[in-house]
C-alpha cells in the first residue's frame, strides 16, 4: 500500500479525494482504491475497458499523472457532478433578460462543481440609454455584482463556492471602473479580474497615442493609452488585480481560429475558451520523471514521459465522453472540438534534481525543451486516437495546419496530422496544481519556482495532545536524504521569494511557447519593487510572448502571508505558521470534531432594542474555557416578535455550530456587521447600523472584546492584516475561506491556502 510523502497529503486526499458514503464512511479504503475508482471510470470508453484500466492504473500510480481535482474526486461516483474544472460561459446579451438568462446558466453550472469564466464588454456602458424604457443603462459593474452575490450563494459541488472570472476589453467605456472595481475590499471577492488587452492597444501605450473607448461604434470617450495603462498597472500594484490578457496573441495562436473567437478564459487564466467551452485538465509529475536525481548524469527520462503523455491524453479524451456537463450547449461544444489541457507539475524540483537553477536562461532552455517534448508526444499521442476512433468532428486539415501551434510544430508531427486527422483540437495546458501537487507529495507547483522549502504545522492529535510537523519540499526531502539532513543547500536552490521578476517571465514565456492554450502563474514581485520596475514585468511579459500576466506584491488588501525562519542558516522561506488546518497555535484550538457541551457554562444576556421592532431582542452567548482561555460557545437569540422566529432559530444553530468548530471564529462578526437591510437601517446610539443582522454582529463583537477574545473593536475583522486574536502573535495573512487559517497566498495567478489545499480556482 503507498505511503503518503507526508501527513497532509494523506489528509487532502481524504478531505478533497477519496471517495465516502453520506455519512463519511469511506468507500475508498487506500490512495490505491482511488487510482483503481479513476482508471476503471474512464476505461468504460474504450471497446476493451479492463485492458485500458490496467494501463490508465499505471500511469496514475506513483502520482505520476496526476488528473485535476474535479476527475479525481468525482470519477466513477454516482455523484451528479462535472469532470471538467471551469467554463467560459455564453456570450451575455445586451438585454435584461438575456443578462438574467445568463445567470441562471451560471449557477445551474457552478452547482455541479464548475468555475466559470465571463466577458462583460458585451453589456453596454453605464449612462448609456435604454431604448423603449426611458432610462440609462446601470452598466457591466451593476451586473457583476449579481453575479457577485449570487456566487456567494451557490455552493458548488464537494466544499468550495465556485470560482469566477470577469474580463472586460480595454476599449469599453467603463473599463476605468473595472480596473479600479477592487479597491473596495468588499466588492467583487467572488471574482478575479483581467483586462484584455490587444495588440494595438499595446502599441499606443509605446507610443504614447490616444485611446478611445467606445461600445457599438459610438466613442463615449478618449484619453492617453499610457495613462490607461498606469491606471491597469497602478491597481494590480496596489492590490493584485486586474490580470491582463494578451487577447489578439491567444486568437492569433489559437489552433481553431478558423472556426471560434475567443474573449474570456476560466478563473485562473490557464485556458482561454470561446463561449461555452470548457477546460478538462491533468498534469504530468516531472518530479517523477527525474533519473539519477542529483548528480552529474541526472537527467529527465523523456522515454517514459513519451509513453506517460500517450496514456494521459488518451485518459483526458475518454473524459470528454463519461463526464457530465451542466448545460447541453456545453457538452455540444466539448465534442465537437473535443479540446484538453495537459500540463506539468514539479517542473521546479525536477530542474533543481538536474542541478538547473530556475529562472536562469539555461533552466528557461531546459524547460523549453521539455515542454515541446510534452507537446510533441501529446500531438502525436491524439492522431493515434483519430486513426482509431476517428478526428474531432469540426477538423479542417488544412485550416488546422494553418493555424496556432501547429505552423511551429516539426514537419513530421504535421505530416500525421495532415494524413490522419487529430482527436482533441488543443491537447496543452498549464493548469494551477496547488493541491494536487501536496497530495502528490508537495511537489513544486506547475511549472513555478518552489514556493517554501519547508514549514512546519502543528496539529492537535484525537488524544488532545499536539504534534509538530514539517512539510518539506519533494526535491529538498530527496537532496537531504541523499546528502544528510543537515546539508547545506546548494546555491542553485531558489524559490518564489528570493527570485527576481524578470527571472518567473522568462521561465513562463520559454513555456508557453509550447502550450496550446495558456499557463496559469503568479509573478511574485517584492514589496518594495518600485513602479517603474513592476511594469517593465508586464511589458516583458508582452514583448518576450507570454499570452497573459498575472502578478503578486504584498500589500494592504490582499496582506502577505510569509515569513523568514531567523534560526536556519539556509535561505530557507517557511511559510506563515500561524494558519494551519485543525492546529494549536497559541490558544486558538482548531478542531476536527466540534467539542461536547458541558453540563454548565457561563455567559451574558444582551438587550438589543431595534427602532422598527415593538419588543425587544436578547442574545445570550456562553462560553468555555479552552486551555486557560474564554472563548464563546453558542448563542441564542429570543423576542416576543413571531416574525423573528424562524430566522433566528437557523441563525442561532449556524452561529453555535461555527463556534463549537473551534478556531478563529472572528468572521462570524464581520459577515454580520456587513449584512444590509434593503428597506434601510437605523440610528443606535449615536452610529448607523445597516441592519437588525448587524446589530446582532456588533453585540457578538462587543462580547468577544469583554471576554477577551478580541484585542478590540474592529479587531477581529479577516480583511484587516494586522488585526490579531489573543493566542494568535503574529499579524494575520488573508483569511481562508474553507478552513478559516490565514495562509492564503496567491500560487499560478489563484489565491491558495497552504494549509488546507483549498483554490479559488482548483
Amino acid at each position: 500500500m503507498t505511503r503518503f510523502a507526508a501527513p497532509i497529503a494523506e489528509q487532502i486526499w481524504d478531505m478533497k479525494y477519496r471517495l465516502k458514503e453520506a455519512d463519511g464512511a469511506p468507500v475508498d479504503k487506500s490512495v490505491e482504491d482511488t487510482w483503481r475508482r479513476i482508471a476503471r471510470s474512464l476505461a468504460q470508453a474504450e471497446t476493451d475497458p479492463k485492458t485500458w484500466e490496467e494501463r490508465f492504473y499505471t500511469a496514475l500510480e506513483d502520482f505520476k499523472y496526476l488528473p485535476a481535482g474535479r476527475i479525481t474526486a468525482g470519477a466513477g461516483t454516482d455523484r451528479s457532478v462535472t469532470l471538467f474544472n471551469c467554463f467560459v460561459m455564453g456570450t451575455i446579451p445586451d438585454t435584461m433578460a438575456g443578462i438574467f438568462d445568463m445567470l441562471k446558466e451560471a449557477a445551474l453550472t457552478m452547482q455541479q462543481g464548475g468555475g466559470i469564466g465571463y466577458d462583460f464588454s458585451t453589456i453596454r456602458p453605464k449612462g448609456a440609454p435604454v431604448a423603449g424604457v426611458a432610462a440609462d443603462a446601470s452598466g457591466p459593474l451593476s451586473f457583476m455584482d449579481v453575479w457577485d452575490a449570487m456566487c456567494r450563494t451557490i455552493m458548488s459541488a464537494g466544499s468550495r463556492r465556485g470560482a469566477m472570472m470577469a474580463t472586460m476589453r480595454c476599449d469599453h467605456p467603463d473599463v476605468e471602473q473595472f480596473i479600479a472595481a477592487k479597491a473596495d475590499s468588499a466588492r467583487l471577492r467572488m471574482f478575479n479580474l483581467s483586462v484584455l488587452v490587444t495588440d494595438d492597444f499595446m502599441e499606443a501605450v509605446k507610443a504614447d497615442g490616444p485611446w478611445e473607448l467606445q461600445f457599438d461604434g459610438v466613442v463615449y470617450h478618449t484619453l492617453q493609452a499610457r495613462d490607461l495603462w498606469n491606471r491597469i498597472m497602478k491597481a494590480t500594484y496596489d492590490y493584485a488585480e486586474p490580470g491582463v490578457i494578451f487577447i489578439d496573441r491567444i486568437n492569433k495562436a489559437n489552433n481553431l481560429s478558423y472556426c471560434e473567437t475567443i474573449a474570456a478564459t476560466n478563473p485562473c487564466g490557464e485556458q482561454p475558451l470561446p463561449p461555452y467551452g470548457a477546460c478538462l485538465l491533468g498534469s504530468v509529475n516531472l518530479a517523477r520523471l527525474v533519473a539519477e536525481p542529483f548528480s552529474d548524469a541526472a537527467h529527465l527520462d523523456e522515454e517514459k514521459l513519451s509513453e506517460l503523455v500517450a496514456c494521459a491524453i488518451r485518459m483526458m479524451d475518454n473524459v470528454v465522453d463519461v463526464s457530465r456537463f451542466p448545460l447541453p450547449q456545453q457538452a455540444e461544444e466539448a465534442q465537437n472540438k473535443r479540446r484538453i489541457g495537459l500540463g506539468v507539475t514539479g517542473l521546479a524540483d525536477a530542474l533543481l534534481m538536474c542541478g538547473q537553477r530556475y529562472g536562469t536562461e539555461e533552466a528557461a532552455q531546459v524547460a523549453e525543451r521539455w515542454l515541446k517534448a510534452i507537446a510533441r508526444a501529446s500531438y502525436l499521442a491524439s492522431v493515434d486516437l483519430a486513426k482509431e476512433k476517428g478526428a474531432f468532428p469540426l477538423f479542417d486539415a488544412e485550416k488546422y495546419l494553418a493555424s496556432g501551434n501547429m505552423m511551429q510544430m516539426d514537419e513530421d508531427v504535421r505530416s500525421a496530422v495532415r494524413e490522419h486527422g487529430i482527436r482533441n483540437a488543443l491537447v496543452t495546458s498549464i493548469a494551477p496544481t496547488g493541491t494536487i501537487s501536496l497530495y502528490a507529495g508537495n511537489v513544486s507547483s506547475g511549472i513555478e519556482p518552489v514556493f517554501a522549502y519547508a514549514y512546519t504545522r502543528k496539529v492537535l492529535q484525537k488524544d488532545g495532545t499536539r504534534t509538530e510537523e514539517e512539510v518539506v519540499d519533494y526535491a529538498v526531502k530527496m537532496y537531504r536524504e541523499l546528502h544528510g539532513e543537515d546539508a547545506e543547500l546548494p546555491d542553485y536552490f531558489v524559490n518564489a521569494q528570493t527570485l527576481a521578476p524578470l527571472d518567473h517571465v522568462r521561465m513562463q514565456a520559454a513555456a508557453q511557447k509550447w502550450v496550446d492554450s495558456s499557463i496559469s502563474k503568479t509573478i511574485n514581485c517584492p514589496e518594495d519593487i518600485s513602479f517603474e520596475d513592476f511594469k517593465e514585468v508586464y511589458m516583458a511579459a508582452y514583448e518576450s510572448g507570454c499570452k497573459g500576466c498575472t502578478t503578486y506584491r504584498p500589500n494592504d488588501v490582499t496582506g502577505s502571508v510569509l515569513s523568514v525562519s531567523e534560526e536556519k542558516k539556509s535561505p530557507e522561506m517557511v511559510a506563515n505558521t500561524d494558519a494551519e488546518p485543525m492546529a494549536p497555535h497559541g490558544d486558538v484550538i482548531y478542531m476536527a470534531e466540534p467539542l461536547d457541551r458541558p453540563e454548565y457554562l457561563e455567559g451574558n444576556t444582551y438587550k438589543l432594542k431595534w427602532p422598527d421592532s415593538e419588543h425587544a431582542i436578547y442574545l445570550t452567548i456562553n462560553d468555555i474555557i479552552v486551555s486557560g482561555h474564554r472563548r464563546p460557545f453558542e448563542v441564542f437569540i429570543n423576542s416576543k416578535n413571531m416574525e423573528h422566529y424562524a430566522w433566528t432559530l437557523a441563525l442561532t444553530r449556524m452561529i453555535s455550530a461555527v463556534f463549537r468548530r473551534g478556531g478563529d471564529v472572528s468572521f462570524v462578526v464581520e459577515e454580520l456587521k456587513a449584512v444590509f437591510d434593503p428597506r434601510g437601517g437605523a440610528w443606535v446610539q449615536g452610529k448607523y447600523i445597516p441592519s437588525i443582522l448587524a446589530a446582532i454582529g456588533g453585540v457578538i463583537e462587543r462580547h468577544l472584546v469583554a471576554i477577551g477574545f478580541l484585542e478590540g473593536e474592529g479587531m477581529g475583522l479577516k480583511s484587516d492584516p494586522t488585526a490579531k486574536v489573543v493566542g494568535l502573535d503574529a499579524p494575520r495573512g488573508k483569511s481562508c475561506p474553507s478552513c478559516g487559517q490565514f495562509s492564503m497566498m496567491m500560487v499560478e495567478g489563484c489565491m491558495t491556502c497552504s494549509s488546507c489545499g483549498h483554490s479559488k480556482c482548483g
